[in-house]
């Protein structure tokens, strides 16, 4: 019996070390040897492997440097990483992934689900779809703009916080949720980059894990009105030479399963912020002669807008929920992509604007 006393010992320190949550295997968290990673940024090489980018260090008062690794694996350039610095990389505090339009043409699902099961990688990590090169924006940038890293994710913080309608943002989380839907598509904000700017330009849709097209300016606007935020702070029609502000979209969408037909009603609360046409906007009939215009013109750019995703196969919207009930079985997204193709669409908007008034400043 006395010999058996060393290994009960030992068996009850492990089983307390298990039920602590203590892991066996230390890491190195002390803080001079280590340098937590910011953002990736992944492009895809002729030869086929990746090329990963990261700033180091970040956020301490050293020389900032890039640092860029051809790889075939993502795990590989984590581990290279550590092989070219004094501290150890760490992609616990990974808060921005980069990805090229040209990796995003041919999938990146692989790319996607290897960061989603990563245990140190964040789930509100923000992907983000970049045209041009970023690592010349990057270089140039690099001790012009201190803390580059760190000013461009307060950025994208903050519009994922205040939800204006100026830009699409999207996290990890989201887009796999995106992804794994059967009756959804994923999407990303896209950003034009070059050795002097880095501006956002649109919002990318995607059929399946592949890029199928990019939506900017008129379009964009009108995506995050009907689907997104539903809300856009600043609303500019150069069109009809005016702005609204401070816009509200109550959209909905009703699918005709007899007649085939799709139909939007989407009503538009907002403020006249500017106005630069001829019309006199104190003569009621003038005013409602402009609104008009302008629910014509959001309706045409609507009805073009989801045209061209019956175009591409693309469904953002989840309009394919709307063929679900509580007593059939659900589309398949197969079966879906057939059918969205073969949809007509009837658009209304009821535009409700507050018009310019200068009676509360006088």
């Amino acid at each position: 019996m006395k010999g058996n006393k060393p290994t009960s010992l030992l068996v009850v320190f492990c089983f307390l070390i298990m039920m602590s949550g203590c892991n066996p295997f230390t890491e190195n968290n002390i803080v001079e040897e280590i340098a937590p990673v910011i953002f990736w940024s992944i492009n895809n090489n002729p030869d086929g492997q990746l090329s990963i980018t990261t700033l180091v260090p970040p956020l301490i008062k050293e020389t900032k440097q890039t640092f860029t690794l051809n790889v075939d694996l993502i795990k590989q350039g984590g581990k290279e990483f550590n092989l070219k610095y004094y501290r150890e990389l760490k992609t616990g505090q990974l808060r921005m992934l980069f990805i090229n339009k040209e990796l995003a043409d041919k999938g990146i699902r692989t790319l996607i689900n290897t960061l989603f099961t990563d245990p140190d990688v964040s789930p509100r990590l923000y992907i983000v779809l970049v045209d041009g090169s970023f690592e010349d924006y990057l270089n140039n940038q690099l001790n012009k703009q201190e803390n580059l890293d760190y000013f461009l994710y307060r950025m994208l913080k903050h519009y994922e916080k205040y939800e204006q309608g100026d830009m699409s943002i999207v996290n990890l989380h989201e887009f796999m949720k995106q992804l794994y839907s059967p009756l959804q598509d994923p999407i990303l904000p896209v950003f034009k980059a070059d050795k002097d700017s880095f501006i956002y330009e649109g919002t990318a849709l995607f059929h399946d894990d592949k890029l199928k097209t990019t939506i900017n300016k008129m379009d964009d606007q009108i995506f995050q009105l009907l689907g997104n935020d539903q809300y856009v702070k600043l609303l500019v029609l150069p069109e009809h030479k005016l702005a609204l502000g401070r816009v509200r979209s109550n959209v909905e969408f009703h699918l005709d399963q007899n007649t085939n037909v799709l139909h939007v009603t989407d009503t538009i609360n907002g403020r006249l912020e500017e106005y630069q046409g001829e019309k006199d906007l104190l003569n009621q009939s003038e005013l409602s002669s402009l609104n008009k215009e302008v629910e014509e013109y959001l309706e045409h750019q609507t009805t073009e807008l989801l045209k061209n995703m019956q175009k591409e196969k693309v469904d953002p919207l989840q309009i394919g929920l709307l063929t679900t009930s509580p007593f059939s079985a659900s589309m398949t997204k197969k079966e879906w992509e057939g059918r969205w193709e073969d949809i007509k669409l009837d658009v209304q908007f009821i535009l409700k604007v507050q018009p310019i008034t200068t009676g509360n400043r006088m």
